[in-house]
Order: C-alpha cells, then structure tokens, then sequence
C-alpha cells in the first residue's frame, strides 16, 4: 500500500512539474518582441560558444610615452587622386572638382565638358591651353587648400558651403562663378513612408520628414558630414529645423540627439546606405537628385524630397596665380555655363530642380566648423559607445602587416573620444584580452598604446573566436549599460585557421545586431566583407595609400 501512495506522489509530483514547466515555457516570452527573443536566444548561444574557447587576460602596463595632445590630421597624397581628364598642353590649369561632377567615369559631366575644351585647341595670345581634373569630394579638397598641402588653380565644390570654409581658414579665392551647374540635396525616400508621412502631417517636406524620424515613424540616414558634402548639409538642415535663430543652441543640441537616438547609426560612405535601404534597416537617405536622377532603381521606387542649401556649385580661383592662368580659368568657366554644355548637364542629372531655395539660417565658416565638431560629440545621441578592437597578431601578420595594424590603432587612439569605452583582444592560436572594456580616459589610452606597442606576430589565426570573446565583452558592458552601442573593429589579414568558423558565429553575430567592421592587411577582402556584410557594417583595405585618411573618416563617424 505504501509503495503504491509512494508511486502515486512521485506521478503526481511528476504532473505539477511538467504542467509548471509547460506553462513557464508557454509563457515566458510573452510580451516580448521577435528582436528581444532572438536577442536571447543570440545571448545564450553566444555563452555556449565562449565557454569553449581557450582565453588569457594579460597584465595591463601602462605607457610612459603617452600624450594627450592629438596628431595633425594626415591627409593622402595627391597621387591617390589622378587627372581623370588629363591635360593636353604645356599650359593648363589644374581644377579640384566634387566628385559627382568629374570621377573616373568620362560620361561625368565635367569630364565630357573637359575633354572638349581641350579638343578645342584654345589659345590665349598663341599659347595653346587645356585643362587638367582631379575628382576629389568637396570636403577633402577643403582641407588640402586649408592645410596648404595641395592647392590647385580652380575649387569646384559642391556648394558654397565650402567657400565659407576657406573663409574661416582667411584663405583668399577669387570667385569666379556662383553657379557653374546646380544640383540639389535631398532625401530618398520609400514611396510608402512618403504616403504614411503625407497622411499623417498634410504634407511632405524636410520638416515633416525629420518630426516622423524624432517620432519614431521612420529612419532617414545620412552619410559622415565630416566627408560628405550631402551628410554636412543635412546636418546643417538638421540644426536650422531643431533652432532655425540659433542653430547651435542648447535647445538644438537637445534635438540633435533625440534624432540620433533614432537612427541606427551614421554610415561610413554611401555605399553602407545604399546596403542599409536595400535591406530594409532605414526607410531612406541623404543624397542629392543628380544620384537620384541617374539610378532608376531608386527613381521607380522612392521619392526625392529636396532639402538644405542649394548645390551651386561655384567655382573659386585660388593662389598667385599668372594672368595666363587666369586666362584660362575664364575661359574654361565660360566653357562650362554655355549652352552646350548646360545640356550635356541636363542629360547627366543636373539642372534638374528650378524650384528649391534654401531660406534658412546663414551659417558662417566658423559655425559650419562648429556644427561639424557638434556633430562628433553629438552623433550617438543620448547613448555612449562601446567598442572592442580585435588585432590579429598570428604569424602571417609578421613583419609589414603588424607594422600597418599597429600604426592603423595608434591612429585610431587620436580619435577616440574619451567618453568611449574601448577594450582591445588579440588572437593567435589563442586569444588574449589585453585590455578590458573602460572609458578611453588618460589612463585608459595609456594601457592601449602600450598594449598595440608589445604585440608580436606568432602562431595560428583563431579569429572567429577572438570575434566571440569580443561580442562576449561587449554583451557583458551592456548589460551593465543598456544605453550604450556595440561595435567591433577586426583587423586581420582574414587567414582564419584556428578554431571556430564563420558560420559558427554568423547567426549568434547577425541576433547580437554588433556590426564588425573588418580592415583587411595583405587580406582576402571578400572574407572580411562576409563578416561585415552580417551587420551592414563596412570593409577596408590597409593596402591602399591612403588608408590612414580613410581610418580617420572611418573613426571620425563611428567613434
């Protein structure tokens, strides 16, 4: 009889378990979204995988050599900037122009109007003269003429937005044109969006536009404005719409961030935008109409919306120049405004919006520079950031490699701001946290440079591993910090031999929502760009010239 009551409570106690059980788990993702369940999920997964893999903490020393002022900004060399037209006789001028209207291209339209001028065989008082293009974007030519490093004849930026940027920096310019061409900046936007937006406020415009993004109903993007001359004037336009008396106010400021607390983050370049739209992250961006104009794509499915200062695209004769020079630089600008040449723009995009004018704040140079630095400081928002730098140190970075990956982090110490919480991992066979996550302060950089300055290449290349003990890191900051934004930095010749594999990690990594930001030294770039690609994140080659400069953009709009 005992046996059988015994026997009957164990059933019993058996039944209250699983019922209890069935409900917990019926239950316990009630009221949860699909994001936050997979973020679990991502979470759990995500332990299992670091329980397994072999890593060291090394001692932290700090550096002796540290100094907290920052380094000039190093620009590229020229040569990363070739004539796309190049000229034809001993005479020329050498014109910096914004790359939407000459690049490598030779349909762009400066191109064609270049090549024809020097077809033409001009000549002033029997000296033949041409014309030599380099395509450079607006923002970087600002600063060759400002740091006097390179100067050419004629600027032809994007806008005079630039122009008062000289300004600021007293460098004296001729105007030789307000308007060579006219484009217009503008947000791309679904059609849907557009229709929901219309509904809801009457009416579609830029200011409707960034209500719905601060309200939640939409995410527009916009490239870096400290190397984008579209992404610095929609900041601009931000800043005017939030205070349009004083738009760099602290009730602007406050604005400022409200809007970056809705938007994913800034991409790196427009081709991180154009990847972000596609795959449905944001509802549209910050471009101009020419873009919009020649990509049917996005004319058959998106709106323009036109927004900001107008692209007059002027052009400015700079330095001591020689009256031939000047000649020619009359010449060529005459060239570009006639009727000819009017219509090549007409079928290349430009020219496209008559009835658009900006009558907003008049932003001087100094107050451009001003909004740009607001930016850096403001571009996350109310939330800090959180990043973990990840550098192979395995023996095939060995000699020229490591160098690279050790100047490319020094660099990135000149640019993190203080308020960032930065922690570094190396992997070889193993990995190494050889700096736990801490706010980048005098004390933190110091363990950084000195960490970067004892690596030393050996070993084998577990980088899927040192990927896990990264996002390990970071998942564990913000729990401590739900505010804060997550991001790696990989940089690596991409040669994984060690370890776990890329699809071990990228399903764990895509739930996370970390994007990784891969460099690639001496690498198989389209192995890293797999793993950027998880999170629309971007890829960068260090082979290339001017990769210092690149960093620079690339730390300056994350970091």
């Amino acid at each position: 009889m005992k046996k059988n009551n015994t026997f009957l409570f164990i059933l019993i106690g058996l039944i209250v378990f699983g019922a209890i059980y069935l409900v917990v788990s019926l239950t316990q993702n009630v009221g949860k979204s699909a994001t936050t369940i997979n973020m679990e999920k991502s979470i759990k997964s995500l332990n299992t995988l670091y329980k397994d893999v072999n890593v060291k903490t090394s001692t932290v020393a700090r550096s002796n050599s540290i100094t907290t002022n920052e380094e000039a900004a190093i620009l590229p060399d020229i040569s990363e900037y070739p004539f796309v037209v190049n000229p034809t006789t001993d005479a020329f001028i050498t014109v910096y122009s914004s790359t939407e209207k000459a690049n490598e291209n030779e349909n762009a339209w400066l191109c064609q109007v270049a090549n024809k001028f020097n077809r033409s065989n001009f000549t002033i008082n029997n000296v033949p003269v041409s014309v030599g293009i380099r395509a450079i974007p607006s923002q970087l030519a600002s600063e060759f003429i400002t740091t006097e490093k390179y100067t050419p004849d004629l600027y032809m930026p994007s806008s005079n937005i630039y122009g008062k940027i000289l300004d600021n920096y007293e460098k004296k310019y001729v105007e030789v044109s307000k308007n060579v061409v006219s484009n217009t900046s503008g947000i791309i936007i679904s059609k849907k969006v557009k229709d929901s937006i219309n509904s809801k406020y009457s009416n579609t415009n830029i200011d409707t536009v960034i209500n719905s993004v601060i309200n939640g109903e939409c995410i527009i993007g916009y490239t870096n404005p400290l190397s984008n001359e579209d992404g610095l004037n929609y900041l601009l336009t931000l800043l005017n719409t939030f205070d349009s008396s004083a738009p760099l106010s602290e009730n602007s400021i406050n604005k400022l961030k409200a809007y970056q607390d809705r938007i994913p983050y800034v991409p790196y370049d427009i081709t991180q935008l154009e990847e972000s739209i596609q795959n449905g992250t944001i509802d549209g961006f910050a471009s101009n109409y020419q873009t919009y104009y020649n990509v049917p794509d996005l004319r058959n499915h998106f709106e323009f919306i036109p927004f900001g200062i107008n692209q007059n695209h002027p052009a400015y004769a700079l330095g001591e120049l020689t009256n031939l020079k000047k000649e020619i630089i009359l010449k060529f600008v005459e060239y570009c405004t006639n009727e000819e040449s009017k219509n090549i723009a007409n079928n290349c995009g430009f020219n496209g919006i008559n009835d658009h004018s900006y009558s907003g704040y008049d932003y001087v140079g100094s107050e451009i520079i001003d909004a740009q630095n607001l930016w850096k400081k403001q571009k996350n928002g109310s939330n800090d950031l959180t990043a973990v730098f990840v550098s192979d140190v395995s023996g095939s970075m060995e000699g020229s490699p490591l160098l690279k990956l050790k100047a490319s982090l020094n660099r990135a110490a000149s640019f993190i701001d203080e308020n960032t919480n930065i922690g570094l991992v190396t992997f070889s066979d193993s990995v190494n946290i050889a700096l736990p996550i801490a706010k980048f302060d005098a004390t933190q950089k110091s363990y950084f440079i000195n960490s970067v300055k004892s690596m030393r290449a050996s070993g084998g290349t577990a980088m899927f591993d040192a990927i896990v003990v990264a996002e390990h890191m970071l998942i564990e900051q913000q729990q401590k910090n739900p505010n804060t934004r997550l991001m790696i930095f990989v940089l690596t010749d991409g040669e994984s031999n060690r370890g776990y594999k890329f699809d071990d990690i990228e399903g764990v990594t895509q739930g996370l929502r970390i994007p990784i930001y891969t460099i690639g030294y001496n690498a198989d770039i389209d192995v890293l760009k797999e793993i950027s690609d998880i999170n629309e994140a971007t890829t960068m080659d260090a082979e290339s010239d001017n990769v210092i400069y690149k960093l620079e953009s690339l730390f300056n709009s994350q970091m």
